[in-house]
């Protein structure tokens, strides 16, 4: 593998540093499980109170939901094709 021989990693993390915290029992999918339910109850939440789905891409109530929106519009067209 080219980036380990170059001891190099184009997505930030090295393998000594996955198998330390897999070592420890690093949760690894934590965050695809439950921030999509976090995120689906702020949608929830803003739908409530502002009665659409439009959320700006900065929303200071809820800071990450703008980004989880349009990210689920775009695995929707990719799910759709």
């Amino acid at each position: 593998n080219f980036f380990e021989r170059n001891g190099n990693t184009l997505c930030g993390i090295t393998e000594e540093q996955i198998r330390l915290l897999s070592s420890i029992s690093f949760e690894w999918n934590l965050k695809n499980n439950e921030s999509w339910e976090v995120r689906y109850q702020e949608l929830e939440n803003y739908v409530q109170e502002f009665g659409n789905t439009r959320v700006p891409i900065k929303f200071a109530k809820y800071p990450s939901l703008g980004v989880w929106v349009s990210k689920q519009r775009v695995k929707y067209k990719k799910f759709q094709n």
